[in-house]
């Protein structure tokens, strides 16, 4: 098993009800368009697949999608809105975990990849995407950029969220490239907030470019959202595309 924090039943259960604005048509409808035109006519494996916020309603489009997701608990709300048959998800690490058969697109979506706490893992997941890639095939990750402009000497902590119900914000490590994300989320109406925490290692777009290029995978294009707005250097996130090159034919000689 990798360094990843395992989701708790829990967590689990209420993790739909605190991520309403991540389903949205808003936020869906752009990604889903992203993600079914590079899969084309072939499968799509989705790794960290949870409570399956993207990788359902992807199926429902005709993609055939697998999943790899390690919570047993985040895999057991997926599987009351689809069928294994429909939608298979095997429960392992997405570093290491395999799954039968080539896929077209593997993909991971909002910020998973810095569940791996090491940056060997994260290598070993982008080695991993690889063997489940047919040549031409693509690799996708949605990312956030480290936000350490915000964070002027002497300042331990930036905030992401605050607002009536939910007070967000991360602290860092700088030498080892680890976030904590702290939560204080308000329950009910009586005044009482309940803490969470989670750890993340994160990681540059450049970085992640090498990671690729140990894979045996090529920077295709890089992008600031799933509009396909262009990437600066004020961008919040991005997302990424790999391609695992097509290897011709050596020509014979003689």
């Amino acid at each position: 098993m990798t360094s990843s924090e395992l989701w708790t039943r829990a967590t689990a259960d209420r993790y739909d009800a605190e991520e309403t604005e991540m389903s949205s048509a808003a936020v869906l409808e752009p990604t889903l368009a992203f993600l079914s035109e590079l899969a084309g006519d072939g499968r799509a494996l989705e790794f960290a697949i949870g409570t399956g916020r993207v990788g359902v309603p992807l199926r429902q489009r005709g993609v055939p999608v697998a999943g790899i997701e390690l919570s047993e608990h985040m895999a057991a709300v997926l599987r009351r809105k689809i069928d294994e048959d429909t939608l298979p998800v095997t429960v392992g690490d997405m570093a290491t975990t395999v799954v039968p058969g080539e896929f077209t697109l593997v993909y991971l979506v909002y910020n998973t990849i810095t569940n791996l706490l090491t940056q060997d893992e994260q290598v070993e997941c982008f080695r991993n995407a690889a063997r489940h890639l047919r040549p031409g095939g693509r690799f996708v990750i949605e990312l956030s950029v480290p936000p350490l402009r915000f964070l002027p000497p002497g300042q331990a902590a930036v905030p992401f969220d605050v607002s009536e119900r939910h007070l967000g914000f991360d602290t860092f490590d700088l030498v080892e490239q680890i976030l904590v994300s702290h939560h204080f989320t308000r329950d009910g109406d009586d005044g009482r907030y309940r803490r969470g925490n989670s750890r993340h290692r994160y990681a540059w777009p450049a970085e992640l470019d090498l990671m690729a290029r140990i894979a045996g995978l090529e920077l295709e294009r890089r992008v600031a959202d799933w509009d396909g707005a262009p990437f600066t250097q004020d961008s919040p996130k991005h997302v990424s595309v790999w391609r695992k090159p097509v290897r011709g034919r050596p020509t014979r000689r003689g």
